[in-house]
């Protein structure tokens, strides 16, 4: 990233917590299980929040996020040292948004009370699953009671803003044991929920161990009757595997979704911003020692960021508007109308005016979808 300031009016912050009690069987994310390393990393990341809080001065941060990792793991001393120097060295938005990822076993009264006084707004619960054997299974190391104890416990301490994270598609699930858990999730009173279907990474424990899961027709109809579920439970499908009660949509999350601009401090962690993309290196050791790890990708070119807007936007319940989508790139929308409407008769997409968007069913198969559309629009493209 350049060392200059920049004048866009908002920005998402996210800030990766590299730090697991214990690795998952099933997770990618960059992570490590070193507590030994909690204090220099925080020393490094205060460091890059002062570094990078100069060079925005432009910019209104709305969206602060806070993922890993298990931040919850990292206690309400370093939490609240890390939320103090960013309130110190960003101009935050009045009603920004301020999520911290929580773990069942690492939440406890004096964390909830340290992130409420630092003026956390949101939390995101790992539950994944309400039975014990899933849990087990897939490397976590709480329990579902103590998944209810934390939810109640910082619904006590005063949040009202609460995000689950559920899966499917484990190792010997059923679509009625699956649905079990989401309606025992539902039952915890949540305003987010986040469903994600198991995928099988070859770097991980389970990646390798290769477990037979669900196939695709069982994971389809899980995923159809979950959806069927939460709607009837009164929340809004408004992301392939997002959920919310009205007024409750993660509005960081949007900003990957519709190509906002956001910053990501620490390691993995990637940027957009002014038209370009970088990101750090996935070395914590590197990191915590300031070596030059940023990845300054070049500008994307606008077609690129054509095919990544709709890509994103198709993610999404709200699809994509052909008159935002032309006044964006300054393009002729057409070739894009044409592929959506080849689709039309097998239920896939749908319209309204002139935004197009996925069904529900469209949803199951949206990477193939959306291939097609986006090829539509590319240099060379016959359609």
């Amino acid at each position: 990233m350049s060392r200059t300031s920049y004048n866009k009016k908002a920005l998402g912050l996210y800030l990766h917590i590299p730090f697991c009690a214990s690795k998952c069987g099933y997770c990618d994310f960059y992570s490590v299980a070193d507590g030994g390393l909690m204090k220099p990393y925080v020393a490094a990341l205060l460091t890059h929040i002062r570094e990078y809080g100069g060079v925005c001065g432009g910019y209104t941060v709305d969206t602060v996020y806070l993922g890993g990792g298990t931040p919850s793991c990292l206690g309400p001393k370093y939490l609240s040292r890390i939320l103090q120097e960013v309130k110190n060295k960003f101009k935050l938005d009045p009603d920004v948004e301020i999520t911290v990822e929580c773990n069942p076993e690492s939440t406890d009264k004096k964390l909830l009370d340290a992130l409420k006084k630092a003026g956390v707004t949101r939390l995101s619960f790992g539950v994944q699953s309400a039975h014990e054997d899933e849990l087990r299974a897939i490397g976590r190391i709480h329990t579902f009671e103590q998944a209810r104890g934390a939810v109640d416990l910082a619904r006590e301490r005063g949040f009202d803003n609460i995000s689950l994270d559920l899966m499917y598609g484990l190792p010997g699930q059923d679509k009625e044991k699956f649905l079990e858990s989401v309606e025992a999730a539902i039952a915890l009173g949540p305003r987010h929920l986040s469903c994600y279907g198991l995928r099988l990474e070859p770097t991980t424990r389970m990646g390798r161990e290769n477990p037979v899961l669900p196939d695709d027709d069982e994971q389809a109809d899980a995923y159809l009757a979950m959806c069927a579920l939460l709607r009837r439970n009164g929340f809004e499908h408004y992301e392939i595997s997002n959920f919310a009660k009205s007024g409750f949509r993660s509005q960081h999350n949007q900003k990957y979704w519709d190509l906002s601009e956001y910053l990501g401090l620490g390691p993995g962690a990637h940027s957009y911003m002014n038209g370009r993309r970088f990101s750090f290196a996935r070395d914590l050791q590197a990191y915590i020692n300031g070596e030059d790890i940023v990845r300054d990708e070049d500008e994307v070119p606008t077609y690129q960021r054509q095919g990544e807007y709709l890509m994103l936007r198709l993610r999404t319940a709200d699809g994509i508007d052909f008159l935002d989508l032309e006044k964006r790139y300054n393009i002729d929308s057409t070739p894009y109308e044409e592929a959506f409407r080849s689709l039309m008769g097998q239920e896939l997409v749908a319209h309204q005016g002139t935004r197009w968007f996925l069904t529900e069913k469209g949803f199951l198969v949206s990477n193939s979808i959306i291939n097609t559309i986006v090829e539509a629009g590319q240099p060379g493209s016959d359609s």
